[in-house]
C-alpha cells in the first residue's frame, strides 16, 4: 500500500480499464468533495459504474464523527475490496486523516489521499467546483471549509483544518453553472450514463460548508454570508437558496432580516443545539446557554413565524445526569423543531472530552434517554406540521417514493416532507399543492 504523493498521477496505472466507483460517508461537505473527484475522474475519461458491477477504481470518502462513522467507512472499503478484489482503493476523507492506521489494515488499499490532497487527485485542479450533482435534485454547493471552534466531543477541526472559505466570484460562477447544467464536456457522457437530474438544471441550492456561519472571515475584505446570498438571489431560474447547518453564534440579525424578507432563501434553519442544559454545554465547550438558545429563537420566530427550526441533539455526555437531560427536553418542547437529529456521545481519542472525562453513562440509560427524546421530538414535528394543514405551498419535487412509485415526494421551503400522488413525471418540478393530513415523517399534499 502506498500514502499518496500529491505529484503523483492516477494517469501512471495506464490504460487499464478505466472504470470507476464512489462511496461517500458523513456529511454534506463530502459528498461536494466526492462531487468535485468525480468530476475530476470524468474529465480524464472515466465510466462510473452502478450497482454491483464491478470497477477497476474505487474512491471511498470516509467520515470520522462517531465511532460508527469510522465503523461504515471501513466496510465500504471492505465491500470495493469484495466487489473487486483486484481493483484500485483509493481511500480519502476525515477518516483517513484521523485514523490511517486502522485503514492500513485492511489488505489491498491502494492509496490513502489526505483531505488537502483530495484536489489532486488526477493531477487536476477542482478548484472550478462541480457542475452538476449526481443523484439529488437538490445540488450542494461548499463555499466553506473548516472549523475554528473547540468544542470538547469533536475530531472534526483536527482533520478539516482552520476555518477556510471559497471565493465570492468562484461561489457564484460554480452556482451559474449548477443552475443552467451548462458542462459541455461533461455533458455527453452523462447524458449516456442517465446520470444527470434534470437537463433544465437545478431550481434549489443548498450552501453547505463545514462550520458554514464562519464563511468569509478569512477574506480580504471581509465579507459574510448575506453577502453570498445577495449575489445568488441574482441568477435567473435559481427558485430557491437553503442553508445547511449554521451555529447558534453565527447568526446575526442581518441573516434573520434578509430571510424575512428574501424571496428565495428558504425558510428553513438547522442550528445544532447538542444539548439545553448550561452545565453539559460548558462542558462540551459550547459558546452558548439554555437562554441563548432560546433568546435567539424568539428572535427568530418574531420575524419569520412560520420557519422551520431542525437540530441535532448529542445524548448520554459524561456525566449527564437526569436533571440535566431534562433541561435539554425542555427546551425542545419550546422550540418546537420540525426535526432533531439524536446522537448518542461517541466518545473520540484525541479530544478534549476524551481525555478529560473517562467515565460514561451506561447503554440502558442512553438507550432510555434516547427514546424519550424521540417521543418528544415526533409530538413536536406533528405540531409543528398540523399549522400548515389546507394551506397552499410550493414543493420541489425530488423523486418518487421508493415504496410506493404512485407518489412523488420532494420538500416544502421549510423543509416539510410532502407526498404527492401523481401519474406524470413530476422530477424537479416545483409545484403548487394543497397539504391535507399528516402521514408518518410526511404530510400528504393534493
Amino acid at each position: 500500500m502506498k500514502t499518496v504523493n500529491p505529484s503523483t498521477s492516477l494517469e501512471d496505472y495506464g490504460e487499464r480499464s478505466r472504470t470507476i466507483k464512489f462511496y461517500t460517508l458523513g456529511c454534506k461537505v463530502n459528498q461536494y468533495d466526492t462531487q468535485s473527484i468525480r468530476e475530476s475522474f470524468i474529465r480524464a475519461g472515466f465510466k462510473e459504474l452502478e450497482d454491483s458491477q464491478p470497477a477497476r477504481f474505487y474512491v471511498i470518502n470516509t467520515c470520522t464523527v462517531t465511532h460508527k462513522a469510522d465503523r461504515d467507512s471501513l466496510n465500504a472499503i471492505r465491500k470495493a475490496k469484495r466487489e473487486n478484489p483486484k481493483a484500485e482503493i483509493i481511500v480519502t476523507g476525515c477518516l483517513a486523516e484521523s485514523d490511517e492506521g486502522k485503514i492500513k489494515k485492511i489488505a489491498g488499499i491502494s492509496l490513502i489521499i489526505k483531505n488537502k490532497d483530495k484536489e489532486n487527485i488526477l493531477e487536476r485542479q477542482t478548484d472550478r467546483g462541480i457542475s452538476y450533482f449526481r443523484g439529488h435534485t437538490r445540488a450542494f454547493l461548499k463555499i466553506q471549509d473548516g472549523c475554528n471552534n473547540s468544542c470538547s466531543y469533536c475530531k472534526v477541526p483536527g482533520v478539516r483544518g482552520k476555518s477556510r472559505s471559497k471565493p465570492l466570484n468562484q461561489i457564484i460562477y460554480e452556482a451559474n453553472r449548477l443552475v443552467k447544467n451548462g458542462f459541455t464536456p461533461l455533458e455527453t457522457i452523462e447524458r449516456q450514463q442517465k446520470d444527470l437530474v434534470s437537463l433544465t438544471g437545478f431550481k434549489e441550492i443548498v450552501l453547505c460548508g463545514i462550520c458554514l456561519g464562519a464563511y468569509g472571515r478569512d477574506l480580504k475584505p471581509r465579507i459574510n454570508l448575506v453577502d453570498v446570498i445577495e449575489e445568488l438571489e441574482k441568477i435567473p431560474g435559481l427558485s430557491r437558496i437553503r442553508l445547511s447547518s449554521i451555529e447558534a453564534g453565527d447568526i446575526p440579525d442581518e441573516l434573520i432580516a434578509k430571510m424575512s424578507r428574501s424571496k428565495k432563501l428558504c425558510q428553513h434553519l438547522h442550528i445544532p443545539f447538542q444539548s439545553g442544559d448550561d452545565e453539559i454545554l460548558k462542558k462540551m465547550n459550547r459558546k452558548i446557554t439554555f437562554g441563548g438558545y432560546l433568546n435567539l429563537i424568539r428572535r427568530i420566530k418574531s420575524r419569520i413565524p412560520e420557519i422551520a427550526i431542525t437540530t441535532d441533539i448529542m445524548v448520554g455526555f459524561p456525566q449527564e445526569t437526569e436533571k440535566n437531560f431534562q433541561n435539554t427536553l425542555k427546551l425542545i418542547r419550546q422550540v418546537l423543531p420540525l426535526k432533531v437529529h439524536i446522537f448518542p456521545y461517541s466518545r473520540r481519542e484525541g479530544t478534549a472530552a476524551a481525555v478529560k472525562f473517562k467515565q460514561k453513562l451506561s447503554p440502558e440509560i442512553i438507550k432510555e434517554r434516547v427514546g424519550q427524546l424521540k417521543n418528544i421530538a415526533q409530538d413536536c414535528a406533528f405540531r409543528y406540521k398540523k399549522q400548515f394543514l389546507n394551506k397552499d405551498m410550493e414543493v420541489l419535487i425530488e423523486g418518487r417514493r421508493k415504496d410506493n412509485p404512485g407518489f412523488w415526494k420532494g420538500h416544502t421551503c421549510n423543509y416539510m416532507d410532502i407526498l404527492v400522488k401523481s401519474n406524470q413525471n413530476l422530477k424537479n418540478q416545483i409545484i403548487l399543492t394543497k397539504l391535507k393530513s399528516i402521514f408518518k415523517d410526511s404530510v400528504l399534499a393534493e
